[in-house]
C-alpha cells in the first residue's frame, strides 16, 4: 500500500511499486469534488485517477481533491484532457507526479509526454522556481530528483495505438502501458461492449507487448469478473470502478429499496 505523504516526496513511491510489479488497486474519480475524493481516500485505494478528459475538472479543482488525500494512502494520479506540454507543465506545477496521458498513438507522441514531463535536458518543461510541486521553492534538490520521480503512464485506446504499442512500449521514460477498453472496443466496431471475445484479444495482445517490453500493463474495468481476470493475466495496475459508478449505483438500490 502506498504510503501517505504530506504533498509528494522522494522517491515517488507509486512508481516504484508499480515498476516493482505490484498489484496497484484504484478507482477513477470523476466528480470533480474534494469531499467525494477525499472518502475515496479514507477507502484506502493505492491510487486514483483524477479524470480532466471526460469530467469537469480543472488546475483549481484537482489542487484541492490533492489536499483531500494527502493524509490517506492513496497516491494521486491525473489524466489530463490531452497530451498537451502546456496542460502537462501546469498539472506538474500544481503538484502531480503521476500521470495518465489518453489517446496515445505513436512512439512520437509518447516522447512528447514523457518530454513534456521533463525539465532540460532531459526534456522540455518550462521552470518555474517556486510552486506548489516543489512546496514553494522549499524542497531541498527539488530540481536534481524530480525527473526521476515523475511517473509516466500511457493510454491504448486505438487502432493506431494498438499497431504501434511495441514502440510506444519501447520508449525510455514510458512507466507503463494502460488500455482504455471503452474507446478499444468503439474502434474495433464494438461500441459499448469492451467484453466481446475480439476487444478481449486484442486486450491481451497489449498486455503481452507490453509484458515484453519489460512494462507493466494496467486498464479500468468497472465488472469484478473482467477484473479478475485481467489480474490473472498479468496486469497490475487495475482500476476497480468509479465514484460516480458507484454514487449512481448506490442511490438506485437505495431509492429502489423503498418504491411499492
Amino acid at each position: 500500500m502506498t504510503q501517505a505523504v504530506p504533498y509528494q516526496s522522494f522517491p515517488n513511491s507509486f512508481k516504484r511499486d508499480l515498476l516493482a510489479g505490484k498489484k496497484l488497486i484504484g478507482i477513477w474519480s470523476s466528480l470533480a469534488n474534494e469531499i467525494s475524493t477525499e472518502v475515496l481516500g479514507v477507502a484506502g485505494f493505492d491510487w486514483v485517477v483524477l479524470d480532466g478528459e471526460h469530467s469537469p475538472n480543472n488546475v483549481r479543482t484537482f489542487i484541492t481533491q490533492m489536499m483531500a488525500l494527502k493524509d490517506s494512502p492513496t497516491a494521486p494520479v491525473v489524466r489530463p484532457s490531452c497530451n498537451s506540454a502546456v496542460e502537462l507543465k501546469q498539472l506538474l506545477d500544481a503538484g502531480f507526479y503521476n500521470f495518465l496521458i489518453p489517446f496515445v498513438e505513436s512512439a512520437e507522441e509518447a516522447r512528447s509526454a514523457v518530454s513534456a514531463t521533463r525539465y532540460p535536458p532531459q526534456g522540455v518543461r518550462g521552470v518555474s522556481v517556486s510552486q506548489r510541486s516543489n512546496r514553494y521553492g522549499t524542497v531541498p534538490d527539488y530540481f536534481k530528483n524530480v525527473n526521476d520521480n515523475i511517473c509516466v503512464m500511457v493510454q491504448i485506446e486505438s487502432m493506431a495505438g494498438v499497431a504501434a504499442v511495441k514502440e510506444i512500449a519501447a520508449v525510455d521514460g514510458v512507466d507503463s502501458i494502460f488500455v482504455g477498453p471503452s474507446d478499444l472496443a468503439a474502434a474495433l466496431g464494438h461500441l459499448g461492449n469492451p467484453g466481446h471475445p475480439e476487444v478481449q484479444a486484442v486486450i491481451a495482445q497489449i498486455f503481452a507487448d507490453a509484458k515484453a517490453a519489460g512494462k507493466p500493463s494496467g486498464i479500468l474495468a468497472p465488472l469484478e469478473a473482467h477484473a479478475r481476470k485481467y489480474l490473472e493475466m498479468g496486469c497490475t495496475f487495475v482500476g476497480v470502478g468509479s465514484d460516480l459508478g458507484a454514487f449512481r449505483a448506490a442511490t438506485q438500490a437505495l431509492c429502489d429499496r423503498y418504491r411499492d
